[in-house]
C-alpha cells in the first residue's frame, strides 16, 4: 500500500469516528445524579433509528476499557461509605447519604382487616405513632432542591410491645442495580479522571454494557424535581416476606402513594424556585387545617416467578395489591430523626428479608454512616 493511499484511510477512519462521536453526543444525554445508594441517567433521542442507537452503544461499549465496564468484585460496605465521600466531599456528622432531609412525625393508621397480614403486629392497633424523616439522594446536606434526582424516606413505626417496623424507601421504583457490584462499578464512573472531572462517555459505556441499570437510569432522565415530599411517590425496591400464625409465607414488595398526587415541577417552575424549598413546602402543607398530608401503604403480593433479589427489576404492574394502612403526618421540623438509623432490615415479628444483595448490604453501610455520624465523622 502506498503512503498516499494508506494516509487516505487512516483520514477517513479519523473522519468517521468523529462523526460517530458526534452522533453519540447529540443522542446521548448523561447527568451525574447520585442517590442514596445513587443513580445515573441516559435517554436516547426518540426520533434515533433503532439502528443508530444500536451503533451509538456498541460504540460507545467499545471505546470504554474493559475496566471501566466491569463491575468490581467482593465490594463492602465500608467501599461504598468511602466512595459516597469521595463523590459528595465529607460532611462530618451527617449521613453519608441522603444527607439533606427534613424530620416530620405523625401516625400510622392500620388496615386491620389487610388480607395476608391481619394477624400481625403491625395493624394489631387502631393508631401506632411515626417518625419520618424524608431527604435528598446523595451526600451533600447543601444539594440543591431544584434539581432532579431521587428522594428517599425513613419511617420508623413503634408498636405496643415496644418493637420498631422501619420502611426506608426512594422515589425511584427501581434500584440501579442487580447487585453491590453492578452498583458500585456504575458510581466509579462518576469519579474524576487525570482531567478533574467525570468522564461521561464512561458512565454512558457502562450502562450499555451493564443492563440492570437501564431502568433506574430512564426514569431519572425522565422525573422531574418534586413539588413536595408530600407529592411523592416511595417505593421500598426490595422484596420481603410476612409469615403469619399458620406459618403460611407470602413475599411482597411495598409501596407509599401520596393522598395529594404525584406532582412535579416544569423546568420554569424549577427555575423560580429557592434552591431550598422542600421542608417550608411540607410544612405549609400540614399547617393548612383543610389539607390531609397522608400516604397510603400498599403490599404488592408477589407470585413465584418475581424475583426475589434484583431490586433492579420491577415485577408486573397487575400484581395484587393490599393496602396495609395509612400514614398521617402531623408536625414537620423536630430533631426526632437524628438517633435513629433507618434500617430497613429492622421489622416486627412475622416479617423478614428476603436475600436480596443490596438489601443485605444496607444494614452494614447503614450502620458504618450511623456510628460515623453520631461521633461527628
Amino acid at each position: 500500500m502506498n503512503k498516499n493511499k494508506k494516509d487516505n484511510l487512516v483520514q477517513k477512519f479519523q473522519t468517521n469516528r468523529m462523526l460517530l462521536l458526534a452522533k453519540i453526543k447529540v443522542v446521548l444525554t448523561l447527568s451525574t445524579l447520585i442517590t442514596s445508594l445513587g443513580m445515573t441517567s441516559y435517554s436516547v433521542n426518540a426520533d434515533t433509528s433503532q439502528e443508530t442507537t444500536m451503533k451509538v452503544r456498541n460504540t460507545m461499549a467499545k471505546m470504554a476499557s474493559k475496566e471501566d465496564t466491569t463491575p468490581p468484585e467482593n465490594v463492602t460496605a465500608a467501599d461504598f461509605i468511602e466512595i459516597f465521600e469521595k463523590l459528595s466531599g465529607a460532611y462530618p456528622g451527617f449521613r453519608k447519604a441522603h444527607a439533606k432531609g427534613v424530620c416530620a412525625a405523625g401516625k400510622f393508621l392500620p388496615n386491620q382487616n389487610a388480607a395476608y397480614f391481619n394477624d400481625s403486629e403491625l395493624l394489631s392497633d387502631e393508631s401506632f405513632p411515626v417518625t419520618i424523616r424524608y431527604s435528598l439522594g446523595g451526600g451533600n446536606p447543601n444539594a440543591d432542591e431544584r434539581v432532579p434526582g431521587v428522594r428517599g424516606t425513613g419511617i420508623q413505626i413503634t408498636l405496643p410491645s415496644g418493637a420498631k417496623h422501619n420502611f426506608t424507601g426512594n422515589s425511584a421504583p427501581v434500584f440501579a442495580g442487580k447487585d453491590p457490584e453492578t452498583f458500585f462499578g456504575l458510581l466509579k464512573t462518576f469519579l474524576p479522571d487525570a482531567s478533574g472531572k467525570p468522564d461521561p462517555r464512561k458512565t454512558g459505556a457502562y450502562i450499555m454494557v451493564n443492563p440492570s441499570t437501564r431502568a433506574n437510569a430512564r426514569w431519572s432522565q425522565t422525573t422531574p424535581a418534586p413539588v413536595s415530599f408530600a407529592n411523592t411517590p416511595y417505593f421500598g425496591l426490595h422484596t420481603f416476606f410476612y409469615t403469619n400464625y399458620a406459618n403460611e409465607q407470602l413475599k411482597f414488595r411495598w409501596e407509599l402513594q401520596p393522598n395529594l398526587g404525584n406532582k412535579g415541577l416544569s423546568k420554569e417552575q424549577a427555575a423560580s424556585m429557592s434552591s431550598e424549598f422542600l421542608a417550608d413546602k411540607l410544612k405549609e402543607q400540614v399547617s393548612n387545617p383543610e389539607t390531609e398530608v397522608s400516604f397510603t401503604l400498599i403490599a404488592n403480593i408477589g407470585k413465584d416467578e418475581d424475583t426475589n433479589i434484583d431490586p433492579s427489576q420491577q415485577w408486573p404492574s397487575d400484581r395484587e395489591k393490599v393496602t396495609l394502612g395509612k400514614v398521617v403526618i402531623d408536625s414537620v421540623g423536630s430533631e426526632s430523626c437524628n438517633p435513629i438509623n433507618f434500617d430497613p432490615n429492622v421489622m416486627s415479628k412475622g416479617f423478614s428479608p428476603s436475600d436480596d444483595p443490596v438489601l443485605r448490604m444496607r444494614s452494614p453501610a447503614y450502620g458504618i454512616s450511623f456510628g460515623k455520624r453520631m461521633t461527628n465523622q
